[in-house]
């Protein structure tokens, strides 16, 4: 059987604040309060202060983690320009990029197909410029955005369709309905699904450059992406690994989507390891585009604590699972742990099933593990809201675990958070943070650093779906490679 090996990752993130309106939660309230409105429109970002957020640098590879300055990261409104990405950051990064609105908009019409995105003639027009110099401007078909643009208040004001803003206000854009009845495909969920489309496959073609590797060595696509791709029939039925494959000219791939709610990341790297391990295919990527209706999720726990409104970016993550290469991580199939249903809901019970159980099964101290990357959602963004800091939850109750287990004292808890653990990063895009967020600087690590092993853990509420009351999850080995 030939084992397998995480060759590359790439992260992206899309800086869309006039577009963070249409997140689930802004779009249904502010409509219902214009004084709230207008002090969420006062309150997005400028593309320099989200360049500066030290979240960001973490996620895009400037930084690991571990690195980052000490909290708070996100300034007060009342502080803004107190923060500035250090000399040399820009915004193409080790990982990826932080790409500007309209250019995001315009990568979105590239990847629209049924022309239900119009673009301003003028936004158009800009991006188009600007696109023209990126470093992967030669995979993209620019010519397509002269038929984008066009009268973009008409194609707001049709029905069905909504408006598209930059932050300033401009308008940037209208997006139609897929099907004037069609529920599944209303406006709100086609501009969810390009967004993911767009953004899955810049992450990609990133990769692709990165590493520089064939399209056509890519035999098979998976997303692992949260959107439900269909139609009044077949609601989630879609698929958006094989609307990537094709946005990314990998023209010798088919694909599959595989779906976890936030854990959907590390069954995905699971099944890609698997197909590779036993032949069927040599080479997979795994996509993670990003999800818009998290966009603005906890706003109103900014405003009330005078912060910009920090959902504001959709992030993107692509990966490469191949046979052995002899220098990649290993991608461990015989560590796999899984959320059995007989394992019990509460979070100790979730987490010795996915972090102890496994490592117990291969004789591998708590200790032995370098990394433990699990949901890292970046605390700035939940705290004001109430969800509390998930990442340092998470490690306290690892910490915990591993004492009850005598592979640490009781005394060396502080000391086990600290070096194996790491401060929460991500946007709240929850497939992304659900550990796949970590995978660029896990690889980095296990090559180039000195991490013998990292342990990736991902944890999704199936709850949210009123299918079962349960929760699932899987975890997962990456292993220096010793060949």
């Amino acid at each position: 059987m030939t084992t397998p090996v995480i060759s590359g990752a790439s992260q992206v993130l899309a800086h869309l604040p006039g577009v963070s309106r249409h997140g689930s939660k802004p779009s249904r309230e502010l409509p219902r309060n214009a004084e709230l409105e207008a002090q969420y429109l006062a309150s997005l970002r400028t593309f320099d202060e989200a360049l500066a957020y030290a979240p960001h640098r973490a996620y895009l590879g400037h930084v690991h983690p571990r690195d980052m300055p000490p909290r708070p990261w996100a300034h007060p409104l009342a502080e803004r320009g107190a923060a500035a990405a250090p000399d040399g950051d820009a915004r193409f990064a080790p990982d990826g990029e932080l790409m500007p609105e309209d250019e995001v908009l315009a990568l979105m019409a590239l990847a629209d197909e049924f022309d239900l995105l119009t673009l301003d003639e003028d936004v158009a027009h800009r991006a188009e410029a600007k696109l023209a110099s990126h470093p992967l401007a030669s995979r993209l078909p620019l010519s397509k955005l002269e038929e984008a643009d066009g009268d973009a208040q008409a194609a707001a004001a049709e029905p069905g369709a909504l408006p598209l803003h930059l932050a300033s206000g401009e308008l940037a854009g209208g997006i139609r309905p897929g099907h004037d009845s069609d529920q599944a495909l209303a406006t709100p969920v086609i501009l969810e699904n390009l967004a993911c489309k767009a953004t899955a496959t810049l992450a990609l073609l990133h990769l692709l450059a990165m590493r520089n590797v064939d399209p056509d060595s890519i035999e098979f696509v998976i997303s692992c992406s949260e959107e439900a791709i269909g139609d009044r029939y077949q609601r989630g039925g879609g698929n958006m690994a094989k609307a990537v494959a094709i946005a990314a000219g990998l023209n010798q791939a088919s694909g599959a989507d595989v779906k976890n709610f936030c854990a959907a990341p590390l069954p995905a790297m699971v099944v890609a390891g698997a197909l590779v391990a036993s032949g069927v295919f040599r080479r997979v990527a795994v996509v993670g585009g990003g999800s818009l209706p998290k966009l603005g999720m906890k706003f109103q726990g900014h405003l009330k604590n005078e912060l910009p409104v920090l959902e504001d970016v959709l992030g993107g993550a692509a990966f490469i699972v191949e046979a052995d290469d002899g220098a990649s991580p290993r991608l461990r199939l015989d560590s796999v742990g899984r959320h059995r249903v007989a394992a019990g809901s509460s979070n100790p019970q979730i987490m010795e099933a996915l972090a102890v159980e496994p490592l117990g099964r291969l004789g591998i101290a708590m200790t032995e593990v370098d990394d433990y990357a699990t949901e890292l959602h970046d605390p700035d963004v939940t705290e004001p809201q109430g969800s509390g800091n998930v990442p340092e939850r998470n490690y306290k109750l690892l910490a915990a675990l591993a004492a009850r287990r005598g592979d640490i004292q009781r005394g060396d808890i502080d000391a086990f958070m600290t070096e194996r653990g790491m401060p929460g990063f991500a946007p709240t895009q929850g497939h992304l943070a659900s550990a796949l967020c970590y995978l660029p600087h896990a690889l980095r690590r296990l090559t180039t650093g000195d991490a013998q092993r990292v342990q990736m853990i991902a944890k999704g509420s199936l709850f949210l779906g009123r299918m079962t009351q349960q929760s699932d999850g899987m975890s997962v080995l990456l292993e220096r490679n010793s060949t």
